[in-house]
């Protein structure tokens, strides 16, 4: 008979055991210090964005908004698709603000994309680290894709695109609402 009795257990319970005790201490950990927790947006994004034109925009003129970080490239198809309804969205609002961090191939490509389509919104700068440590942290899979934060970069959702394409300006006042409760 292959019961396992209480004076018996299997020989894979204790490795069972210590994983589901490191399990509990990650997750403590992580309701302690949330991954999206920053303690300045600059820490986030870095200490500067750009223009299309590469001209500096300062990180004050996201104080107090919604922000959407975008993640996007010229090449992709499905992101040359979403990029107008998502520049239509941000037009209509003051309180809510796309960064762009392209995963373009080079910074006249970033550039390029940006004029073409319109964004008139800061980006990343195209040689900044601060890109790939975003999508990473972030856990970007594939493009594009829109990460909504709060102006001190906490987490409002993931699912940004699908629920701009849903209701785009509902989307934006349940985002405004989130950021406020967390504020």
């Amino acid at each position: 008979m292959s019961a396992h009795r209480r004076d018996n257990p299997p020989k894979n319970w204790k490795l069972t055991t210590n994983i589901l005790q490191q399990m509990k201490l990650l997750l403590s950990l992580l309701l302690l210090f949330p991954l999206t927790a920053f303690a300045s947006l600059e820490e986030l994004l870095g200490p500067e964005l750009v223009d299309a034109d590469g001209n500096k925009v300062e990180l004050s003129s996201l104080d107090g908004k919604v922000i959407g970080l975008y993640f996007s490239a010229e090449w992709c198809g499905p992101c040359r698709a979403f990029t107008p309804d998502l520049v239509q969205a941000a037009k209509g609002s003051n309180d809510f603000e796309v960064v762009f961090v392209s995963s373009d191939r080079s910074a006249e490509d970033q550039a390029k994309y940006m004029k073409s389509y319109r964004m008139k919104w800061p980006a990343i700068p195209f040689d900044s680290e601060k890109r790939r440590e975003l999508s990473g942290r972030f856990g970007i899979r594939g493009i594009p894709s829109l990460i909504i934060i709060d102006d001190q970069g906490n987490l409002i959702t993931d699912q940004g695109r699908r629920e701009l394409g849903n209701n785009p300006r509902q989307a934006i006042r349940d985002w405004k609402k989130a950021a406020a409760k967390g504020s």
